[in-house]
C-alpha cells in the first residue's frame, strides 16, 4: 500500500502554514529597516530577500490551499 502524498494534506492546515509564513515575511519587511538605521546594509538586505522570498511561499501556499 503507498504511502499518502504530501500534496494531499489538509487544506486548513497547509493554510495556517501559508499565513504563519506570510506573517514571518510581514515582520522580516518591516523590522529590515532597523538594519539601514545603524548602518548594517548588507544584513538589511539579506533581511529584505528573505521576506520577500517567504512572502512568495507563504503566498503560493495560502493560494493552493484556498483553491482546493
Amino acid at each position: 500500500m503507498p504511502a499518502p502524498s504530501p500534496a494531499s494534506g489538509d487544506p486548513r492546515r497547509e493554510r495556517l502554514i501559508g499565513l504563519l509564513v506570510l506573517g514571518v515575511a510581514a515582520v522580516l519587511l518591516v523590522s529590515s529597516v532597523t538594519w539601514f538605521g545603524t548602518g548594517q546594509t548588507v544584513v538589511g538586505l539579506g533581511q529584505l530577500v528573505l521576506g520577500v522570498v517567504l512572502a512568495g511561499v507563504g503566498g503560493f501556499l495560502y493560494r493552493r490551499a484556498t483553491r482546493g
